[in-house]
């Protein structure tokens, strides 16, 4: 039964669909043309403005920059992985003392914005005697705000499987540990990865944030190289294209990623994929009963 709830367009619908179509990435070229005409026009793409890419001292400070981006991403990942699972783990526990304080924090720190839990930490904590780094406060803002969205992640992957898994492992006389590690656990992961897979990428773009606090990261290194009126001719625009250029790689290499992990998973023997999208029964039976 389809589920659908718009009516199939017809003849004429299908024509003004093409049309407001052509019409839509007739304008959307029109704008980037109009905007490269401009850069051309205001000499933006000139030989000053990009000679600061031949300075070995703004080489070592661009690869200074990635190394700190790279780091904030690693540290703050892990971190909000392990955050993630631990918190998803408590509200998926039986007792109420445990299930309801973790949903209290996870919900606290998914609806507080990054940009304050940076300031906060960074700028609020030395009014009461605590001095953190700008990689630390980063670092921990990026753990608290996306660990606390990859624990509801976690926690739904978990409930979407069918309850007759854990049922079935409990019957065989599991403890909910085993359960949770050996039945559950192994099955979200693969639903789950894609969308933990886009976290991190959300993850890794956050860290830009960190420029409002002085961390010197990506951004923060292009807007000091292309401010620079006096030696390069504040070569804003070419700076801040190469610096999209490298997050759109480093986002792509964790597309990449995800995708490989994907391909080993279907190689796994252990995984029993399925021809078609019809549920099947499989029944396995011991050797005794063949």
């Amino acid at each position: 039964m389809s589920m659908v709830l718009f009516d199939v367009p017809g003849p004429k619908a299908r024509v003004r669909h093409k049309i407001m179509a052509v019409v839509g990435i007739a304008a959307a070229l029109a704008a980037i043309a109009y905007v490269v005409m401009r850069f051309i026009a205001t000499d933006q793409f000139t030989a000053r403005r990009l000679d600061w890419i031949n300075y070995k001292q703004i080489q070592l400070s661009l690869v200074e920059a990635i190394g700190n981006t790279l780091s904030a991403f690693g540290v703050g990942a892990v971190l909000a992985l392990a955050f993630g699972a631990i918190f998803a783990a408590a509200r998926l526990s039986d007792h109420a003392w445990v299930r309801g304080p973790a949903a209290v924090i996870v919900e606290i720190f998914r609806a507080i914005p990054l940009v304050i839990m940076m300031f906060f930490f960074y700028y609020g904590l030395p009014v009461a005697g605590v001095k953190l780094s700008a990689f630390t406060a980063v670092v921990v803002s990026l753990m608290l705000y996306n660990g606390s969205v990859l624990a509801e992640i976690f926690r739904a992957g978990i409930n979407s499987l069918p309850k007759g898994q854990s049922e079935a492992a409990y019957a065989l006389g599991m403890r909910k540990t085993q359960v949770m590690t050996f039945v559950l656990l192994p099955q979200a992961l693969r639903a789950m990865l894609p969308t933990i897979i886009s976290q991190l990428v959300v993850l890794l773009k956050d860290t830009a944030l960190g420029f409002l606090i002085t961390f010197e990261e990506l951004l923060r290194w292009g807007t000091r190289i292309g401010g620079d009126a006096v030696n390069f001719g504040r070569p804003m625009i070419s700076v801040m294209i190469v610096v999209a250029l490298i997050y759109i790689g480093l986002c792509l290499l964790l597309t990449w990623f995800a995708n490989y992990l994907e391909k080993r998973n279907r190689r796994n023997k252990k995984v029993i994929h399925r021809e078609d999208d019809k549920a099947e029964m499989l029944v396995l039976t011991s050797d005794a009963n063949a």
